[in-house]
């Protein structure tokens, strides 16, 4: 009997957004908006976006010994995150600086913090929360030699998701265990190390050559692609009005990992999980706005 569903091991930051009506240039001070503080970074999001759908799920990851790092477990245990493996201290909390203009666009500088300090030490101290995953989904806003530990550490049996956001050239070890490797133009840009030729059919391909079991490519608008070794198949998006995309490719992940741990296909999962982030672009902000399976049933 399986602990949990999934087994989320990756980043917790604080989002500290303010909206200013122009970006200032260097050596130049412009005012801004009330300051908002937001829980996020991609390994919460994903956490909270499965438990709110109803999954199972545990966050491996670490925050400081401050309020935002209080902040973030609170918002994960209100969603129904179990949080044992959240690891308190060794630098704080990992931040988001963001600004925003009135176009929408924005401009981010992170601060790891403690994300940077989530060494291969914790990921093998958390051999039980391993051992109790049907799957454990992993990006790369902790360092690599983590990502690879965790890649290392999967119990036979499960699988393991991985989104290379930010993007980066990923080991061998790391591609050989995805399944799937899930990643956008940019990302796919990066792992192949080179700008995709032909249609998205032709970067799975080639992606699935670097050795990945399985692989998703998101296209934005025009849904996503699924390939394993049996073919590539095309999964349509979702049309909705858009309100704010932030977090929505955490979203997407996140369902997507979940429904393959109850055994669905990887095309079946992926338009589940295309619901499921169509759902969360129709509400503002990221842990905010993520749906429950009711919501989803009923887009």
């Amino acid at each position: 009997m399986n602990t949990y569903d999934l087994l989320v091991v990756g980043s917790a930051n604080a989002d500290l957004v303010v909206g200013v009506d122009r970006r200032p240039a260097a050596g130049e001070t412009v005012l801004g908006s009330d300051l908002v503080v937001h829980p996020g970074g991609k390994g919460a999001n994903q956490a909270v976006a499965a438990a709110r759908l109803g999954a199972r799920t545990a966050l491996l990851a670490r925050v400081g010994d401050d309020g935002h790092g209080r902040l973030l477990r609170d918002s994960m245990e209100s969603a129904g995150v179990d949080t044992s493996g959240v690891l308190v201290g060794g630098a704080p909390t990992g931040v988001a600086l963001i600004t925003v203009d009135p176009s929408g666009d924005n401009s981010i500088v992170v601060s790891p913090g403690a994300n940077g300090r989530l060494t291969p030490d914790d990921v093998r101290a958390a051999g039980g929360l391993f051992a109790g995953a049907k799957v454990v989904s992993v990006m790369l806003e902790i360092p690599l030699e983590s990502v690879a530990e965790v890649a290392r550490s999967v119990a036979d049996g499960a699988r393991l998701v991985l989104n290379p956001s930010p993007p980066a050239p990923l080991p061998d070890e790391v591609l050989a265990a995805c399944d799937p490797l899930i990643v956008n133009e940019h990302e796919a840009r990066v792992v192949l190390g080179a700008e995709p030729d032909g249609e998205p059919e032709d970067w799975a391909r080639d992606l699935l050559a670097l050795g990945p079991r399985s692989v998703v490519i998101t296209l934005g608008s025009e849904g996503a692609l699924v390939a394993d070794a049996s073919g590539a198949r095309r999964v349509a998006s979702v049309r909705v009005k858009a309100v704010d995309t932030t977090g929505a490719g955490d979203a997407f992940t996140a369902a997507l990992a979940w429904r393959l741990g109850t055994g669905e296909s990887l095309a079946d999962a992926a338009a589940y999980a295309a619901r499921v982030g169509a759902a969360a672009v129709t509400k503002e902000g990221a842990q905010a706005s993520y749906p429950t399976a009711d919501e989803v049933a009923s887009l």
